[in-house]
């Protein structure tokens, strides 16, 4: 049963990330003098995606789309948020089928019990983290 369950939830999660990581591998070029109109450019004239293809040289595209510490914690930050909204209710729906199948077993109940209560505790520190994160970088940069 955890084998059929670890295998839906890594399917799960490459069906809603899996064309995430194939559009990362996506790049279009801009010229060198930064057409910023789709924000391939950064501050200070950095590439947030592929610069100008060169014909003696292989181009190799920015797959973080971050040009700075700050907006690269922003980006992780984001992405596991996106994680845990997604699996957050799903998570839920497992504990209560572990509830409605128990039958006479309380130690399922109390499994279905444990995947709700830490589910939410988890969502809950997770919610609780990004507020304070971007609460320190109010306070920290204005």
């Amino acid at each position: 049963m955890k084998k059929i369950l670890a295998i839906l939830l890594i399917s799960i999660a490459l069906l809603v990330f899996g064309a995430d990581l194939v559009w990362a591998q996506l790049c279009e070029s801009c010229s060198p003098e930064g057409a910023t109109t789709d924000s391939l450019t950064c501050r200070g004239g950095k590439w947030r995606g592929c610069p100008a293809p060169s014909p003696t040289s292989i181009t190799i595209c920015n797959p973080l789309q971050a040009c700075d510490f700050t907006e690269l914690i922003n980006n992780i930050i984001g992405f596991i948020f996106t994680i845990a909204v997604t699996l957050a209710p799903l998570m839920i729906i497992i504990g209560a089928f572990y509830i409605l199948t128990a039958g006479a077993s309380p130690q399922r109940v109390e499994a279905g019990k444990n995947i709700i209560l830490y589910t939410l505790i988890g969502f809950t520190v997770i919610l609780l983290s990004r507020a304070l994160v971007y609460t320190i970088q109010n306070i920290l940069l204005g």
